[in-house]
């Protein structure tokens, strides 16, 4: 995307007929085209480092998803900096870590927003052992009991190459999009990173070169794998 940013992450809901916007639909419809046999219902979004910009690609995504008539259920996994509650302005007391602890119910954890068809569930309180209650059984069965209900499971995770929180979500998705920054990613890094995703066989989607010049692109790169 852009490096020229917006005054609110959420531009598909602030100004959804922006050129950004448009990107954020476009990406869209390449993930619903990125294999026609086989409906993606659970996307994971994640980063080779922090800062990239993945958790605002997570929730424009969502945005978009929403837009388009789905009912679309948001995760915020990267459970030691959740950032999903500040962008959509909910509370991040009880979230997946009260899910995945047995402490509450899915159903009083997930929050709506202010974007019609799109629920939340933020991280919340930060756990003494996020990979491990990635890993778990609850979470397998979190994520199938989701899709009951909601037409695609969007999964914000920490960045890639920092802990192993990513490629335990990333066996357990239908896909994944990585969020690399164009200015300051060596190429290197961005092949580890694919490398660390396909070690558990994860389905790379694609690539979203994050942060372009204007100059030099319309506002984002997509890449097929």
């Amino acid at each position: 995307m852009s490096r020229t940013k917006p005054n609110w992450p959420l531009i598909t809901e602030t100004n959804p007929k922006s050129p950004i916007s448009e990107a954020y639909r476009i990406l869209r419809t390449n993930i619903d085209f990125s294999n026609l046999e086989e409906e993606i219902r659970t996307l994971m979004v994640t980063s080779t480092k922090m800062n990239e910009g993945k958790s605002t690609t997570s929730a424009n995504i969502a945005v978009t998803y929403a837009q388009s008539n789905k009912r679309v259920l948001l995760i915020d996994a990267d459970m030691r900096k959740p950032t999903q509650h500040q962008l959509f302005r909910v509370s991040n007391q009880i979230g997946l870590t009260s899910v995945l602890s047995n402490q509450k119910e899915w159903e009083t954890a997930i929050q709506a927003t202010s974007v019609s068809g799109l629920s939340i569930l933020p991280a919340g309180p930060v756990p003494p052992n996020p990979s491990e209650m990635l890993a778990s059984k609850r979470m397998d069965q979190l994520l199938e009991k989701m899709k009951e209900h909601y037409d695609i499971i969007i999964v914000d995770t920490p960045p890639i190459m920092v802990v192993t929180d990513a490629q335990i979500v990333a066996s357990k998705s239908d896909g994944v999009v990585l969020v690399i920054d164009s200015g300051t990613v060596k190429k290197e890094v961005a092949i580890k990173a694919k490398a660390s995703l396909e070690h558990v066989k994860a389905r790379i989607l694609g690539v979203v070169l994050n942060k372009i010049k204007r100059s030099s692109s319309e506002g984002y790169l997509y890449y097929y794998q």
